[in-house]
């Protein structure tokens, strides 16, 4: 695919990071494209009758006001797991939000009475409905979860998870890469940082990131299990890497969750994981790729519920 390089964007100097007067341009040209309170808002009230719904907080923009909301198990039991569900961190990663509601409203049925579920759909409602990777500040929500974040997206949800104070086990959090990395998003990063990108690798299908410091490839491995009924597993590089990162399993990178300011580093959770998969693969459609998030939710809870029986 063609994409335009990290020199070439047309906001800012090469070379030099961005100040408040790039920002405000790369703000000018963002533009509203779908509607939150239509695909994703109106979605997660309907489901009142089966879960808590719970408004964790509100983001205040020039394009609006945004409510932000978790879903809670009706019936929590504090002597069940509890598992955590997260969606569009990156609001552009559309099948992230869809297919966190998707097993909201097909699948999270089965678990009641088994495990705790706190399910948030759409971490940055605003960049759902502009298609972008960041905040009206320009800033990168799943590079903001650490305390005193500059991201009132990544803020919200960690205030809520410390009222709770509830003990977590599990969190996956639903992501997704697109061409459009290429041809706007790395570019962008380069140029606000002012700085060359050059890897420019997006895997052919479904992958997952473990967390450097806590691995579990068992965990792992049953999420992929899962996945691979509904679509293909992104294979290694020549260089048995996917997307810069060695591979420690197929299918498998992993990250320092926490140091990267990553929502997969919002918990102390022992299983943690995120998805990616790729909707502009020839291989898939975008319809899978909703299913292959709501496959790998199940996986992850089904590897849950077998420890613990």
């Amino acid at each position: 695919m063609q994409f335009m390089s990290s020199n070439s964007y047309p906001i800012g100097t090469p070379g030099q990071p961005w100040g408040a007067h790039e920002k405000a341009a790369w703000l000018a040209r963002q533009r509203v494209q779908r509607s939150y309170a239509d695909e994703v808002e109106q979605h997660i009230l309907a489901l009142r009758d089966v879960f808590k719904v719970e408004q964790y907080g509100q983001l205040t923009y020039a394009d609006g006001d945004y409510g932000l909301y978790g879903l809670r198990s009706a019936q929590w039991q504090p002597n069940l797991p509890t598992a955590l569900i997260t969606g569009g961190v990156h609001g552009y990663e559309t099948s992230g939000v869809q297919g966190a509601l998707r097993f909201a409203q097909t699948q999270a049925a089965d678990y009641q009475g088994r495990l705790n579920l706190l399910i948030v759909p759409c971490i940055s409602p605003w960049g759902y409905e502009t298609i972008n990777r960041w905040n009206p500040d320009a800033i990168d929500p799943n590079r903001s979860f650490y305390v005193g974040s500059p991201a009132g997206e990544s803020a919200a949800l960690m205030h809520w998870l410390t009222r709770m104070n509830v003990q977590i086990n599990m969190h996956i959090d639903l992501h997704e890469t697109t061409d459009t990395d290429n041809s706007e998003f790395r570019p962008a990063l380069a140029a606000r940082e002012g700085k060359t990108h050059d890897n420019w690798n997006i895997p052919d299908g479904f992958y997952l990131v473990g967390d450097t410091f806590s691995p579990v490839p068992q965990f792992q491995r049953a999420v992929l299990d899962a996945v691979q009924a509904v679509t293909h597993i992104a294979k290694a590089d020549e260089n048995n890497q996917l997307i810069g990162s060695p591979v420690v399993q197929p299918g498998v990178v992993n990250y320092d969750t926490k140091k990267l300011g990553l929502c997969a580093g919002v918990t102390d959770a022992l299983y943690v994981t995120t998805t990616e998969v790729y909707p502009d693969s020839a291989m898939a459609t975008p319809e899978q790729c909703i299913q292959a998030q709501a496959a790998a939710v199940c996986g992850a809870l089904g590897y849950v519920l077998r420890l613990k029986s």
